[in-house]
């Protein structure tokens, strides 16, 4: 009876644990998301980005519609093949290996990317101290960015332009952000690598291959009959409005 008592009170305060941290966390949400709100700092980087070169403004867009659109996310379903007969075997023959992992690389891409990011904010929760590097970084960031809104700051006499303190900003982001984050990286990218390294080479996508080859036809199909005196035309719905057929 003593031993049910005293696992109940563990489970109650593990529970009770668990929900004070959930608290919490929402509570810091909350908290980071009225501050972020309130600070001004949306406004400043609209106005930042509004203030990119053209050039830089369209490689930007491009990249975001070539590069990271959503349509070459793959969905779960098609990620592992749920539903598939067999969707990963080992392949042996090194030709069918290589043809294999050239395709599900331009195939899953971008879910490569999605899992080594996921990967990477989980490794940086065990950090803390990363973490609050992070948000001094951002902190250091938005003030470069409010002291250079009209386009320079002046500095003990000196003009220094946006563009100038963008890349000194830069420059400091990135040795700041390797002395923080180097073990997370290193992590990141062995962990990221050995799993994606693993679907790339077993996952047979082949059924997916002419996915972009999918061309919409519509209308009706008119047929000439030749000179047997049968008929001048014959009329065939050849496909409705809803056909779609996939082109080899």
């Amino acid at each position: 009876m003593a031993l049910t008592d005293d696992t109940t009170s563990t489970s109650s305060g593990s529970a009770a644990n668990v929900a004070g941290a959930i608290t919490a966390l929402s509570s810091a949400s909350s908290t980071i998301k009225n501050a972020w709100e309130n600070s001004g700092a949306k406004d400043v980087i609209a106005t930042a980005s509004s203030n990119l070169p053209q050039g830089t403004q369209d490689t930007i867009s491009l990249a975001k519609e070539k590069v990271f659109n959503r349509k070459n996310l793959r969905s779960p379903t098609v990620f592992f093949g749920i539903g598939e007969e067999q969707p990963f075997y080992v392949e042996k023959v090194p030709s069918l290996i290589a043809e294999r992992a050239r395709h599900n690389l331009s195939f899953f891409y971008l879910n490569y990317v999605g899992v080594t990011t996921i990967l990477f904010f989980l490794t940086l929760l065990i950090s803390p101290s990363s973490i609050i590097g992070i948000g001094l970084l951002g902190g250091a960031w938005l003030a470069v960015i409010r002291a250079t809104n009209e386009g320079s700051v002046q500095i003990k006499g000196i003009t220094v332009t946006q563009k100038q303190a963008s890349i000194a900003m830069g420059g400091l982001s990135v040795l700041v952000l390797i002395w923080l984050l180097s073990h997370i990286f290193w992590m990141t990218l062995f962990t990221s690598g050995f799993l994606c390294g693993v679907h790339l080479l077993l996952r047979d996508a082949s059924m997916h291959k002419d996915e972009e080859d999918k061309v919409v036809m519509q209308g009706d199909l008119s047929l000439e009959v030749g000179g047997d005196g049968i008929g001048d035309e014959e009329e065939a719905s050849f496909l409705n409005n809803a056909a779609e057929v996939s082109l080899s």
